[in-house]
């Protein structure tokens, strides 16, 4: 057995979630060990559905133009049941939202952030399996098992099981995950179709029964390429045969069943043939097609489940290691990405000593609550689709796309100010457009100024770009350097980022096209942008001088009055220690 070595954050499954915990730790110089038993990338188009939060977060990490150029975007769904056409959906975000929805496969939306770490100097540890683990006050004790190297012992600080359904993290942490399987089994290609369809959107053709209830579905997802779609539907009893599971019980070949009993995901005996694939087709598109180029098929189980915390000590779930349910609205990935976002910038501060090991316990009590909601709507969205639910068109919207996702009751949570509508600390911290700088000469998005920025950032919002407010807040800022994350880029060392951005001014013009203030933008002892549209005053509602603490995940930290920044920012590190 290899001689135990140290790092420190050991993290199982190479998935998009693993990705993108490694993608959270390695800016800041945390040393990481990412490690799959597959030997590559699986070549599947499972989760190809990536929702405008998401890229936002990607954005801060400058990840967000490659994802763009590789994607499609997704305009709505066109709906039929028993041929009839219903009203179309349209995906539809209000303005200030950067980033619509989006179709990516799976495996190229792990190629992207493979390429992103491979910049940081960090890759994947392929064909190498965790055997078991053990954990103390200190650290975590691993047992490796690789293809190129037999068993290793290895010493980490803290472990994240991102190894999917069938999670050996979860397994040896003895977490429940309590929830169930859906009794009907489906099939799943990826295949080109000529029909003449809407581009952009996707299809959902069913058969209703006499009694209401579903007894055939066909469901298409753009993908990028002329024609291609990720197409599932019911699979045909022909390819659910019964087979023993380890423990002497019933289960059905093809469905993703396994002898932890937990039915979720690809597999089977038998894949279905194009036939297969096109005879649903034939029954359900709203338009004759012919399918041909299928790159390939399975028959896959869906379960609805989730464990009872997410951690325990040094040792985390993420991803479908923590919750398992429908893919409806595309909410599985991109769930466990902010998983991922999440627990990684608070694992920071503690291995910088910034925070205390009792920040942790931050992650499941923010993160639960969300993965509770989202397995719950996706089971009930399953059943009833989309359109069923009560809320109002724009609120479902913002939910599909992960945009109200909230923590205000979380242990993180500061003492809000401003209207109760406002951003509140908790919330997420929007985008918006129309910010003015002296040597640009377009809008800038508040995106453009967060971007790149890996750690916390701080917004000051200034009514008088003159007020000597603005000078002791930034001064009083070089001491909350524990929110900040030290980089091993040393043009990025200084953290958190601080930025003012000034509002817009009554006075006339000084050219065409150039808002009045912008001389004293220059002058402020941080870098300033004016709101030269007033967006940023329209969507965050300051009221007179206001200071914003954007967290690394994109929810807002604090929100405070700037006369009282010392306060605040007092009551944020202490926030930080989550007092029990």
């Amino acid at each position: 057995m290899a001689h135990t070595r140290s790092t420190d954050v050991l993290i199982v499954g190479a998935g998009p979630v693993g990705l993108s915990a490694a993608a959270g730790l390695a800016p800041h110089g945390v040393r990481v060990r990412l490690v799959d038993r597959l030997p590559a990338r699986l070549p599947y188009a499972k989760a190809v559905g990536i929702q405008p939060r998401t890229l936002e977060i990607w954005d801060r990490m400058g990840l967000a133009r490659d994802v763009v150029e590789a994607a499609v975007p997704l305009h709505g769904q066109l709906t039929y049941v028993n041929g009839v056409e219903q009203p179309r959906m349209e995906l539809e975000l209000p303005p200030e939202v950067p980033y619509g929805f989006a179709a990516l496969p799976q495996y190229e939306t792990e190629r992207l952030l493979e390429e992103y770490l491979a910049g940081l100097g960090t890759a994947i540890e392929r064909e190498t399996e965790l055997l078991s683990f053990s954990q103390d006050a200190d650290g975590v004790t691993a047992l490796l098992d690789s293809a190129s190297g037999g068993q290793e012992e290895v010493r980490a600080g803290f472990l994240i099981g991102c190894d999917g359904a069938h999670s050996a993290v979860r397994k040896g942490l003895g977490l429940s995950f309590e929830g169930g399987a859906f009794p009907t089994s489906y099939m799943l290609a990826d295949v080109e179709a000529d029909w003449d369809l809407p581009a952009g959107y996707s299809v959902r053709a069913g058969h209703r029964a006499a009694d209401g209830t579903v007894d055939d579905l066909l469901v298409c997802v753009p993908l990028p390429g002329a024609g291609r779609y990720r197409v599932s539907m019911l699979a045909p009893p022909e390819l659910v045969a019964e087979r023993p599971t380890k423990d002497g019980a019933a289960a059905t070949s093809g469905t993703g069943a396994a002898p932890d009993g937990v039915a979720h995901g690809l597999g089977g005996d038998r894949v279905p043939e194009l036939s297969d694939i096109q005879a649903v087709v034939d029954r359900l598109a709203p338009a004759p097609a012919v399918l041909s180029h299928m790159r390939w098929s399975s028959v896959f189980r869906i379960s609805h489940r989730i464990v009872d915390r997410y951690g325990e000590g040094r040792v985390f779930v993420a991803g479908d290691a923590a919750h398992i349910h429908p893919p409806t609205g595309a909410q599985g990935m991109n769930t466990g990405i902010q998983d991922a976002c999440n627990l990684a910038w608070k694992l920071v501060l503690v291995l910088r000593g910034s925070a205390g090991s009792a920040l942790l316990t931050s992650y499941d009590a923010e993160r639960r609550p969300v993965g509770e909601e989202v397995v719950g709507r996706t089971v009930r969205h399953s059943a009833q689709g989309v359109q069923a639910d009560p809320d109002d068109p724009r609120t479902l919207m913002l939910r599909e796309a992960q945009l109200l996702i909230e923590y205000r009751d979380g242990p993180l949570a500061t003492t809000p100010y401003g209207p109760a509508d406002a951003p509140q600390p908790g919330d997420r911290a929007p985008d918006c457009d129309g910010l003015a700088a002296p040597l640009v000469t377009y809008r800038m998005r508040l995106l453009d100024v967060l971007r790149g920025c890996p750690g916390h950032a701080v917004i000051l919002y200034l009514t008088d770009p003159a007020d000597p407010v603005a000078a002791r807040a930034a001064a009083e800022l070089e001491g909350a350097r524990a929110i900040g994350t030290a980089s091993p880029t040393p043009h990025r060392a200084r953290w958190p980022r601080t930025v003012a951005v000034v509002a817009r001014g009554s006075e006339p013009r000084e050219s065409p096209g150039t808002p009045a203030g912008l001389s004293g933008v220059v002058e402020l002892p941080v870098p300033g942008y004016l709101d030269a549209a007033g967006e940023f005053a329209r969507i965050y509602c300051p009221e007179g001088p206001t200071g914003f603490i954007v967290r690394p995940d994109g929810q807002l930290g604090a929100r405070f009055p700037l006369s009282r920044t010392k306060e605040a920012l007092a009551e944020y590190l202490a926030a930080l220690s989550v007092p029990a």
